[in-house]
C-alpha cells in the first residue's frame, strides 16, 4: 500500500495538472499494476480544481473501471475536495 501526502507534493491548493499526471504515472499506477492499493492524503490541502482531480484520477477510471475506486482511498478531505471528487468520478463513470 502507498500513501501519498498531496500537501508535500502540491502545498495547500492542488491545481497544478502536471503535478496530478505525474502523481497517476510515477506513483499510482505503479502500485496498481503490482496489486496494491493507493491512500491519497490530502491533510493540509484547503482545496483543489477540478481539473487537477480529472488529471489525477480520469485515467485510472477509464484504463482500470470504476472498480479502481476499490484500491484507491481519499483521505482527509474537506467538503470541498470531497465535492470536487465527487463530480469528477460521477462524470468519469457516465461517460463509460
Amino acid at each position: 500500500m502507498t500513501e501519498i501526502k498531496l500537501f508535500d507534493i502540491v502545498g495547500e491548493f492542488a491545481e497544478n495538472k502536471d503535478f496530478a499526471r505525474d502523481i497517476r504515472i510515477q506513483k499510482i499506477i505503479p502500485e496498481l499494476d503490482n496489486g496494491g492499493e493507493v491512500i491519497l492524503d490530502f491533510a493540509s490541502v484547503s482545496g483543489a480544481t477540478q481539473s487537477f482531480i480529472h488529471a489525477l484520477i480520469s485515467d485510472l477510471l477509464r484504463n482500470y473501471g470504476s472498480e479502481v475506486l476499490d484500491k484507491i482511498s481519499f483521505k482527509n478531505c474537506n467538503e470541498i475536495v470531497q465535492k470536487i471528487i465527487g463530480i469528477v468520478v460521477e462524470y468519469m463513470q457516465e461517460s463509460d
